[in-house]
């Protein structure tokens, strides 16, 4: 991962990359980031960049010999420890027993949130955790001189689910760093950090990805622009989501929502049956995401209504619809709207027929419109 492969940013590229060249490094920094924001991809470019043969006062070089392993993420002086959990993959209570499956989850994209990493490893409903053996264990990797580069490096991913007792080793180790080794933390819920391992390391704040940059990442994905406009608007900065949104949007969301709010204000019965039916069959992560879009919109509509439109994200495309609609529901309707799509939201969660649960959505919602 190099520093160019990340978009947006510059300015925090520019502080790690200064720290490196005047040899102002902090043996442990915090990279606190939004979730499935760029925490995780800046640490790794921020290492390969620290041990690069080659580097420049923009990026590493990503040829040389260290540059090449840490593409592959198997660096001798770089290490991992990051959230484990049972799993029917792997057999081990160590970070070091999911090391290939984890190398190949970050090389795919190193957007990640912890729930895609448990679905990966197959760990089912459990929940990950660092183990207090795994922070005792820190000193042993680190117990040896640096192989190839100046520095080890230890990478501690979701440092934020540790209990007491590995937080408490981590401190000890935190409060007397081996000789020429940097931690560098990834967190999205520092909050839930010891307030004694903050104190101990440099903060490195991460914002979520802006629209821009969510848009230029999606364009690089072969994304078109009506659908990246779209996802940007949803992910709200999340890269993670936004890759996920990519794999489930097969259709235009926008024209999805657009017909059916007419088929309601037409109170076109025939119409909605179908598109119940063309619900009914869908995927429920794909349901949801739907339902989830049309939230945003209503939501979107209560905030122009109130007079702030400059507030809104909404995309172009879709403005023109929300100012229109807008005008066909008063206020309390559309806070009913609202209402009545986080129920369906919630039945089919909770695996309600969806069909069901649509229609009587499409018929409530219909009898919301002010007609002339």
């Amino acid at each position: 991962m190099l520093f160019k492969d990340i978009p947006g940013l510059e300015n925090i590229k520019s502080t790690l990359r200064r720290s490196v060249q005047t040899s102002h490094l902090a043996h442990a920094q915090l990279f606190d980031g939004a979730l499935g924001g760029a925490g995780l991809a800046l640490a790794l470019a921020f290492a390969t960049y620290i041990n690069c043969e080659n580097r420049t006062e923009e990026d590493a070089c990503g040829v040389c010999a260290s540059c090449t392993k840490m593409n592959k993420l198997i660096h001798p002086d770089f290490h991992f420890i990051f959230p484990i959990a049972t799993s029917k993959k792997i057999d081990g209570k160590t970070s070091e027993a999911f090391l290939t499956y984890w190398r190949s989850f970050l090389l795919e994209n190193p957007y990640r949130v912890l729930p895609e990493w448990l679905d990966y490893i197959n760990a089912e409903n459990k929940q990950g955790n660092i183990s207090v053996e795994e922070a005792r264990g820190i000193l042993r990797k680190l117990s040896v001189k640096s192989y190839e580069g100046e520095y080890k490096i230890l990478l501690i991913w979701k440092p934020d689910i540790m209990n007491a007792s590995s937080s408490n080793a981590l401190l000890k180790i935190l409060e007397e760093p081996p000789y020429k080794t940097l931690f560098l933390l990834v967190s999205d819920q520092s909050d839930r950090l010891l307030t004694t391992i903050i104190s101990r390391t440099q903060r490195v704040a991460v914002p979520a990805f802006s629209d821009a940059d969510v848009r230029e990442f999606l364009k690089k994905q072969s994304v078109s622009e009506n659908i990246a406009n779209q996802i940007t608007y949803l992910c709200d900065g999340n890269l993670s989501e936004a890759l996920h949104l990519v794999k489930e949007t097969e259709d235009n969301r926008s024209e999805w929502f657009i017909e059916w709010m007419r088929a309601c204000y037409k109170y076109d019965v025939t119409f909605l049956v179908r598109l119940a039916d063309s619900f009914d069959v869908m995927n429920k992560e794909k349901q949801k995401g739907l339902l989830d879009y049309a939230l945003r919109l209503f939501r979107d509509m209560l905030v122009w209504s109130h007079g702030a439109g400059e507030l809104l994200r909404v995309p172009q495309e879709e403005l023109t619809f929300v100012q229109n609609f807008s005008k066909a529901v008063n206020m309390e309707s559309l806070e009913n709207m609202v209402q009545e799509v986080n129920t369906a939201f919630y039945h089919i969660e909770r695996n309600v027929r969806a069909k069901m649960v649509f229609l009587d959505l499409s018929l409530t919602v219909a009898h919301f419109f002010q007609r002339r």
